[in-house]
């Protein structure tokens, strides 16, 4: 299916989820997964990560969508979207805690920013334990900043498809993007 008949289809799900259907999110896989599965590989394109795989990363993270129970359904595409990159972020987040708790300090699981998505000049991978810390600071500073920063690095979108989700302009999602940018690259910098 794809096109308006698949859009269609997602769309139903999302009202029979906000009607209350608790299987309607069992229907809503099917036609958002390869989406899911696109969205986890961007952010392991290039990367230092070869302990977690998108597939799993997917699979986590819809477990822990579909944990949220019928009284908390997503309100659409931008809601679930939103809610997504943020369980991908946890995800990431917690495995590698687990992974340095498990090797006693050793080394740090590190993810590598591509393209217009680094924040620094050279190619080294990122941590993903002091991103995430970084971005619990950022969040604390400028809430739709760490939004931004979810929806671009975690769930893979484009600075349209953020400014959509967000529901701001494509050039404050842009403006956003280079201000999260700078203050997390000073974070990440220790400064």
């Amino acid at each position: 299916m794809s096109g308006p008949s698949r859009q269609a289809s997602i769309d139903a799900c999302f009202e029979q989820l906000a009607s209350g259907d608790e299987t309607a999110l069992d229907r809503l896989l099917p036609h958002i997964y390869e989406d899911l599965r696109s969205l986890a590989a961007a952010v392991f394109r290039g990367s230092a990560q070869r302990t977690l795989q998108p597939t799993v990363l997917v699979h986590e993270a819809w477990l822990r969508l579909s944990s949220r129970g019928n009284g908390d359904a997503f309100s659409g595409r931008k809601h679930f979207l939103r809610v997504a990159a943020i369980a991908m972020r946890q995800l990431l987040a917690d495995h590698a805690r687990r992974r340095r708790a498990l090797r006693r300090g050793g080394a740090q699981e590190q993810v590598e920013l591509l393209d217009d998505m680094a924040w620094t000049e050279s190619s080294e991978p990122i941590d993903v334990v002091a991103l995430d810390d970084a971005l619990a600071r950022l969040q604390q500073v400028d809430e739709r900043l760490a939004r931004v920063v979810e929806l671009r690095f975690f769930a893979g979108l484009t600075h349209e498809e953020t400014a959509e989700v967000l529901g701001i302009a494509p050039r404050t999602a842009r403006l956003d993007w280079q201000m999260a940018r700078s203050w997390l690259r000073r974070a990440l910098d220790g400064r």
